[in-house]
């Protein structure tokens, strides 16, 4: 079986650079940062999905059934309220100022030290969230293969990372887009295959399955308990800002949306993307419940994110072990090729000033550009072996602990630049952005214990509302300003 899930990822690889050769042929760096405003938005829509969702929704989410039964659907309509402040609000202002890195809007608006504060933040929680998500992925494949064969953890880190930097070096967004609808085809593929094996080993055909799931007890959309973490105004303003800053004010993902041609494609783009999404999510979830019901009638002791690879690997047919190991892999990729290419886009601009050196030649800022490139590979590869250490078992929680902190800063910024036309200290704009944070940080590990409430996802709207009254503290009303 190791041989055959090998075998399956060095064909996956092997096409994955076939596409990256097709797309990087005579590729820029205009190609690399904007895909030359040529991508189709069709193609960017259902592209974006597999980079939303990554290996972490791919084994968290159903794993998360068992904890939050349905009530993560309630987030993903915040999630849709969040797309259309995206497509309605941030995309016009991005595409008036014809950006590259979306973090250029703070210099504009409030001044340099905005702008690297802005892009930092998004640095720090790309490189923690992607890392992330490769970790999960990396580490299914590492227990089920290379550890089998005597290939270290480290090692193996290293090797997925030399792969990614090979076929992402190039072409960057311009390669991306394509590598993201395949990619994105393959996951879909694998979770319906996965959800009908499972329906078939349980005696059920699709609808039968779907049937026994609706009567089951995880069949659950609602918590009203204003104390739990569940409770649906949480579930729904939680996913309405992380939606919002993970993507909006996200460079990878708004990267894709900028390389349309225009703001009404971006915009179809944003809107088509939601309502798949949507779908997809409580797929996810429906294989969930499958999971657990199988798990239950079996007596399989695996729970959270070890539980869709035991099941697939270990109890069904071994054809659902390649299925499962394919669309994990097709999840591991766009994790890690856009969070690369966002990371150097916003490095190069906002930190090296790519945009304001017209008098450096393409062949410099392209070394310099692929010495970045490999700068955050090796912070990834710290990164998931550090985690490797600090395992958790539902590590799509963590993302989205790890987003309500990072995140809140970018949220605050870009909230208060575009609400208000108020003068802001810029040089005073780092220190409350780190602040912010700090805050919701002890808030979020006290809350319990100090007002008997848990904080959820709703955190990282508490965190934009710090950083704006922070602001507002070291700000004065003005002239005119570049409000976008």
């Amino acid at each position: 079986m190791e041989i055959l899930i090998f075998v399956a990822f060095l064909l996956y690889t092997a096409l994955m650079f076939l596409v990256t050769y097709l797309t990087s042929r005579r590729a820029n760096s205009q190609s690399f940062f904007s895909g030359n405003k040529k991508s189709p938005w069709f193609v960017v829509a259902y592209g974006m999905i597999g980079a939303s969702l990554s290996g972490v929704t791919f084994l968290s989410v159903p794993g998360w059934v068992n904890d939050r039964l349905f009530t993560y659907m309630l987030m993903v309509v915040g999630y849709f309220l969040g797309y259309l402040v995206i497509a309605f609000v941030l995309m016009p202002t991005y595409y008036r100022l014809n950006l590259v890195s979306i973090y250029s809007y703070l210099g504009k608006r409030y001044g340099t030290f905005s702008n690297r504060t802005g892009s930092f933040f998004f640095l720090l929680s790309r490189c923690l969230g992607a890392s992330l998500r490769m970790f999960i992925v990396i580490i299914v494949l590492y227990n089920f293969v290379f550890k089998a064969w005597g290939l270290g953890f480290e090692l193996t880190v290293v090797l997925f990372l030399a792969l990614i930097l090979l076929f992402t070096m190039k072409g960057g967004v311009k390669t991306i887009v394509w590598t993201d609808t395949l990619q994105t085809t393959f996951m879909l593929i694998s979770l319906v295959l996965c959800f009908v094996m499972v329906a078939k080993e349980l005696g059920f055909n699709i609808f039968g399955l779907v049937s026994e799931i609706s009567k089951s007890e995880y069949f659950v959309f609602i918590d009203t308990d204003a104390a739990s973490r569940n409770c649906w105004w949480k579930q729904v303003l939680g996913g309405m800002f992380i939606c919002i800053a993970m993507t909006g004010l996200d460079q990878e993902m708004m990267q894709k949306n900028l390389s349309c041609k225009d703001l009404r494609s971006a915009q179809k783009n944003m809107l088509t993307f939601s309502l798949i999404l949507f779908v997809v999510n409580f797929l996810f979830l429906l294989l969930g419940a499958a999971l657990y019901i199988f798990r239950a009638k079996n007596g399989i002791a695996a729970s959270g994110d070890e539980l869709f690879a035991t099941v697939s690997i270990e109890f069904l047919p071994p054809i659902a072990s390649l299925v499962f190991i394919i669309g994990l892999i097709s999840a591991l990729y766009p994790s890690a090729d856009g969070a690369l290419t966002s990371l150097t886009t916003a490095f190069c601009i906002d930190f090296l000033g790519f945009e304001r050196k017209n008098n450096v030649d393409e062949a410099k800022k392209t070394r310099i550009r692929h010495w970045v490139h490999v700068g955050f590979a090796m912070v990834f590869t710290i990164v998931i072996i550090f985690y490797y250490h600090c395992k958790n078992e539902h590590l799509i929680d963590v993302l989205y602990q790890v987003a309500s902190i990072t995140y809140g800063p970018l949220l605050g910024l870009f909230a208060f630049g575009l609400a208000t036309k108020r003068v802001v200290m810029d040089k005073w704009v780092p220190v409350v952005c780190i602040v912010s944070p700090i805050i919701c940080f002890v808030l979020n590990n006290n809350s319990l214990q100090w007002f008997n409430y848990s904080f959820d996802f709703e955190l990282l709207l508490l965190n934009g509302l710090i950083t704006c009254i922070g602001l507002w503290i070291i700000s004065k009303k003005g002239g005119k300003m570049n409000n976008g």
